[in-house]
């Protein structure tokens, strides 16, 4: 793996929250240099260790992208894509990253903040139960954004469904379908419209409901295809089922929860009066090495 060559030698973790998986690469100084060809690699399920997505743990004063909010959290979250490719955010990417933090002694469990490229994340990572069982991490998410246009439309195999654009730091596209089957094998990116709504790309979830305030999804995240859960997929998620559901915290003036199922587990989602939402979910720390 050529590409690795550069970051020979570094420790890593890996972790995952819902079966959303990361490499973690500690930087406190800020001293990697990681590209688009060197992540890839390491995300490669094959050739390399095999992830979703890097996290690179860095502090926000040693980073030029985070210095801005250094004054606010100490920690940096720099996520990348499977395919090299810079995210703003990622949901369950935060929570992995809070764990880690505690898990290397940089914070204890209670309340703190994140620096991430989509703004100063507030986490609450729980006390590990008796049995050990890691506590669970609440990420304040911050508010989606419904940017639209009016309109948007999926396409997977022939068939279409509407969709709304939910922004959560990064784009959303959720259709509401009849069977989760229908997104195919999610192998490429489902084609949205019209041309140009996302010249960036686009994370698209695709939902069905399983009962009251309870549904789950299948989602394919640009840059990494099908992944078995997105912590920011299943906000955009509940955000779109409380609309449809006439549920709207900021219309009823009481917080409301769904239960988002992933492939890879649950998440716990609540938007507020406010319209700030929460995401709670596991996360843990499943292997350590250094690189070859």
């Amino acid at each position: 793996m050529s590409e690795r060559s550069g970051i020979s030698g570094t420790a890593f973790l890996k972790g995952h929250g819902t079966q959303n998986d990361f490499v973690i690469l500690p930087d406190p100084d800020g001293r990697l240099e990681l590209t688009a060809g060197t992540v890839a690699a390491l995300c490669d399920r094959r050739a390399g260790i095999g992830a979703d997505g890097v996290l690179r743990v860095v502090r926000s004063a040693a980073e030029p992208a985070a210095a801005g909010m250094a004054e606010q959290a100490e920690w940096f979250m720099d996520y990348r894509n499977a395919d090299g490719s810079i995210a703003e955010m990622c949901g369950n990417g935060v929570r992995v990253f809070a764990r880690y933090l505690v898990h290397a002694g940089h914070a204890k469990p209670g309340e703190w903040a994140v620096a991430t490229r989509g703004g100063v994340k507030r986490v609450r990572v729980a006390e590990d139960a008796p049995d050990g069982t890691p506590g669970e991490v609440t990420v304040d998410m911050g508010r989606a954004a419904l940017p639209g246009p009016d309109g948007i439309t999926v396409t997977v195999d022939g068939r279409s469904w509407p969709a709304l654009n939910v922004n959560m730091g990064n784009p959303h596209a959720v259709a509401f379908v009849e069977d989760l089957a229908h997104a195919g094998t999610l192998y490429e990116a489902p084609v949205t419209a019209p041309a140009g709504a996302y010249p960036q790309g686009v994370n698209v979830e695709f939902v069905v409901d399983r009962g009251e305030r309870h549904v789950a999804m299948r989602v394919h995240e640009r840059g990494s295809g099908e992944t078995l859960s997105c912590g920011t997929g299943a906000c955009a998620v509940a955000v779109a089922a409380i609309r449809r559901d006439g549920a709207d915290p900021a219309v009823t003036g009481r917080p409301v929860g769904y239960l988002v199922d992933v492939p890879g587990g649950r998440l716990v989602i609540e938007e507020f009066p406010d319209g700030r939402i929460e995401m709670t979910g596991p996360a843990v720390i499943v292997a350590t090495g250094v690189l070859a």
